[in-house]
Parts: structure tokens; C-alpha cells; sequence
């Protein structure tokens, strides 16, 4: 059954300069003034929780762009989209027995340059499923795409979060898309990740999709993985083992050298160590954990950097600590060799960085990376604190690269409240990942959200759970 259509206004060109007051360690602009926090804006609006959220922007309209997320009290996910740059924001939900089946959950969604976006999501029966829009994000139709019948990340409590847990199979599907090509990546039946692409022409014309492939070689079991597409179509996916236990975790990475073409992936190979596992347990997600979630962004740009694939990932030191950073690096041979990785995050403390996100700027080459971020909660009962306890309550940072990620400006605060998921009581608290686009020289990065700093969470302040979203330009 579908909820109400909803549209509401908040114009981002009347932005609110101040920042929130005693909030401390908000960087400064170039001439030493505090840099204002960007306005947020709360996209759902509807009782419960939604989290898990995944976004994108159509590059031949960015004034089109959509959102989806997990709901928490039906088979659906949460579906927004909006038709003027985020000024305005439409919402219902999607797959909620429409021509999208069932889903469960675990939302991604991908654009190209011929405007298609593309959305893989879990169905009630834990089968990644396909979707494609043609119209910005305002609707969506199925693609012939199913996986076999898979299982999903077991949840806490339940069994199979040690260090010896299970490799669990279907969790946190990822969508790519570009260079004529869209491509996905899950982790299959007996553990082994898989990726599966298939050829685009044009809006709406999209090919069948290949046979699941996995790595030929080395470590082919793991999940909680991405997929990149190369400026020549190449597919390089990367992914984390163990999926259970408290670290440490291993990232390893695969390279199909022509895409859809007819070479098969290459060998597996180990691309780094994180003392972060894949359930590791920090006050923040006390209840359902985190991974190393490793993301993969790809320079298609044509410019100095063309060819740079960027790998984001969580660092956790030393082991057990919850002291969480996050971590960069890029490869400009498809991953034959990284260099050294750079922290984003610029705080001095040892507090929780999670859940993070990159994205690149089509027109612009710069890179965007977005953060839940503990950095202010003291457990003093000050401004970053709601509950006495530290390291428990977010805030949301960022940071951009204008130089290939040789370098990042100083992170800059995106939410103005703070949030903390106890009282949201969610099955997975904030969820296992977040989304990020950036597109024109404007990046949205979109989390789950209860600080009701926007005053129209219907669940009232640190209950239920939102989805937020603010609009950063950079120049």
C-alpha cells in the first residue's frame, strides 16, 4: 500500500550563517572566520525509522535527483526525489508490492551520462532485484536482474557476529554506472563476491547482463564491497573478510580489464589491512556495529587526474580502541599499486569516524568524502552531548580534495544537531553506510538523522530517525 506524496519548500540560497552555538571546532574559512554549517534539510518527515541511504544526481539534469532508504515498519524502502536541485523534495515508497516487488532493504542507486539512474535494492526474499529511472528519480521500473535466493547480514544477538562468524551472503548490494556500462557488486551464495554488468546505449537502453563473475583467482570470499568503472570501461570491485568479528579485516581488490567485454576478472589481491571487522562494535553503534566500508570513486574526468581510482576505507587505532579514522588513497594503474593513505579527518582526538562516503565531481574532478563524526561528544553534557556519555553522539563532517586527493581542505560541519540512536531503537541503528553525490560543483551527502535540528521530525528530538540532507557548494 502507498503512503502520501509530500512536497515541501526550503530554499538553500537562504542559508543560515550562524553556527550552532558552543559547538566548537568548526574549521575556518580562508580569513579565519567560522564557516557556516549549510542548511539541513529533514527529506522523510514520516513516523519511524528510515536509514541506510543512498542518493544520486542526473548529470544531464542536476536538477534532478533522488534518495531511498530502508523503512523500518513495512517491506518498502523510502523513496524522494526532486525536480529543482534539492529545493523541494517529493516522497512515497517504493517496492512496496508496486511492479518492484517487495524489498527488504540495502539501497543503492547509480547515474550515467545519459541520465539514467539506476537502484539495486534486497528483496523481501533476500534476492538482489534492479531498477532503472528515466525520469530523474521520480519513478522507477524493474530490470531483468536477480540474483539466486541469498542470505542476509545476520543481525546482533543472533548468533553470527564472532570472530568466527559465517561469511553472510547479499548483504549491502553496490550500483555503478558510466562509460556505457552499469555494473553490480554483492556478495553470492557460499560467500564469494560477485559482479555482474551489463552495456548501456542510451536513456532506458540497457542490455542484459552478464553472468555473475568472481575473481579468478586468490581470496574470493568477502562482502561489503563496491564497484568502479574505469575510463575505458575497466570494472575494478574491492571488498572487505572476515564480514564478522572485531577485526582485523583484510581489503582485497579484482579487475576485470575490459568491463563487459569478454576477458574474465582477474586474480583477487590483498590491498590492506584494517584493525576495523565486520561487526565491530562502537558506542555510536553499539547495537549493530560497523565495517570497514570500502568505497571505490574512479576519475573519468578527462583531465589531469583521468584514470585515478580512489579507495576510501575505516581505520581503527589501535585495535578496539574506537579510535575510527577515515582513510583515502588512490592508484593510477587500476590498483596494481596505492599510495600511502591519508587521513581526512582532522580532529586530534580518539574518538568514532564511521560510515563513510566519497564521491567525485564529474566536471570538476574534485573529490568529496562525508562522515558520521563523535569528535565533539565529551560526555560533559555540552553541546556535542546529549547523554553524559562520550563517544556516543554524532555529528556529521566532510572534506574535499581539489588536487587528487594529494590533499584535503579542512572538514567542514554538515549537520547542525546531534544525534544519538538509542532512542530510535532501530534494528541497525544508523545502518551500515550512508550516500554521497556530487555533481556541478555541489556535493549532498544524506544520513539518518534525529536531532530534530529542523524541528519536523514527527517522531519528536532523539526518536525516530530521519533523513537529512544539506547542499555544499564548492568553488
Amino acid at each position: 500500500m502507498r503512503v502520501r506524496r509530500s512536497v515541501f519548500r526550503v530554499s538553500f540560497a537562504l542559508m543560515v550563517p550562524a553556527i550552532l552555538a558552543g559547538a566548537g571546532g568548526v574549521p575556518a574559512g580562508a580569513a579565519g572566520r567560522p564557516r557556516a554549517v549549510p542548511q539541513n534539510v529533514n527529506i522523510s518527515r514520516e513516523r519511524g525509522n528510515q536509514s541506510e541511504t543512498t542518493i544520486a544526481i542526473n548529470p544531464v539534469n542536476p536538477l534532478q535527483m533522488t534518495v531511498a532508504s530502508n523503512e523500518e515498519v513495512a517491506s518498502a524502502l523510502f523513496h524522494g526525489w526532486s525536480t529543482d536541485g534539492g529545493r523541494t523534495w517529493s516522497t512515497d515508497r517504493i517496492a512496496d508490492g508496486d511492479n518492484l516487488g517487495f524489498a527488504c532493504c540495502d539501497p543503492s542507486l547509480a547515474s550515467d551520462e545519459f541520465g539514467n539512474i539506476f537502484l539495486t535494492y534486497l528483496s523481501s526474499s533476500i534476492q538482489v532485484k534492479m531498477a532503472i529511472s528515466t525520469d530523474g528519480g521520480a519513478s522507477f521500473s524493474p530490470l531483468p536482474f536477480s540474483s539466486p535466493p541469498l542470505a542476509p547480514r545476520a543481525q546482533p544477538g543472533r548468533g553470527n557476529t564472532g570472530p568466527q562468524a559465517p561469511l553472510i551472503a547479499g548483504d549491502q548490494p553496490s550500483i555503478t554506472a558510466g562509460r556505457g556500462a552499469v555494473w553490480v557488486t554483492y556478495t553470492g551464495s557460499g560467500g564469494v563476491i560477485q559482479a555482474s554488468g551489463a552495456e548501456v546505449n542510451g536513456l532506458g537502453q540497457v542490455g542484459a547482463f552478464g553472468p555473475p563473475e568472481a575473481p579468478s583467482g586468490g581470496h574470493q570470499t568477502g562482502g561489503y564491497g563496491d564497484v568502479g568503472i574505469g575510463p575505458d570501461g575497466q570494472a575494478l570491485i574491492a571488498y572487505q573478510d572476515p564480514t564478522g568479528g572485531e577485526g582485523p579485516a583484510t581489503v582485497y581488490e579484482a579487475l576485470d580489464p575490459d568491463g563487459i567485454g569478454p576477458q574474465p576478472m582477474g586474480p583477487a589481491t590483498q590491498v590492506l589491512v584494517s584493525k576495523v571487522g565486520g561487526f565491530d562494535y562502537i558506542p555510536a553503534q553499539s547495537g549493530r556495529s560497523v565495517d570497514i566500508e570500502v568505497k571505490l570513486e574512479y576519475d573519468r574526468t578527462g583531465g589531469t587526474h583521468d584514470g585515478r581510482v580512489y579507495l576510501l576505507w575505516t581505520k581503527e587505532t589501535p585495535n578496539e580502541s574506537d579510535n575510527m579514522d577515515i582513510m583515502v588513497q588512490y592508484s593510477d594503474n587500476d590498483g596494481a599499486t596505492w599510495n600511502t593513505a591519508m587521513k581526512v579527518n582532522d580532529d586530534t582526538g580518539t574518538t568514532s569516524q564511521f560510515n563513510p562516503r566519497i564521491s567525485l565531481d564529474p566536471t570538476t574532478g574534485f573529490l568529496a568524502a562525508a562522515w558520521y563524526d563523535c569528535r565533539h561528544d565529551k560526555g560533559d553534557h555540552g553541546p556535542g552531548d546529549t547523554n553524559g556519555v562520550p563517544n556516543d553522539d554524532i555529528t556529521i563532517y566532510a572534506s574535499v580534495s581539489k588536487d587528487g586527493g594529494a590533499s584535503f581542505l579542512p572538514n567542514r560541519r554538515i549537520s547542525r544537531g546531534v544525534s544519538n540512536d538509542d532512542q530510535a531503537q532501530n534494528g541497525i541503528d544508523y545502518g551500515d553506510y550512508e550516500g554521497l553525490a556530487f555533481q556541478s560543483g555541489s556535493y549532498f551527502y544524506v544520513w539518518a538523522d534525529n536531532s530534530n535540528s529542523t524541528g519536523d521530525n514527527p517522531d519528536g528530538t532523539l526518536n525516530d530517525l530521519e533523513i537529512y540532507t544539506a547542499r555544499v557548494r564548492i568553488r
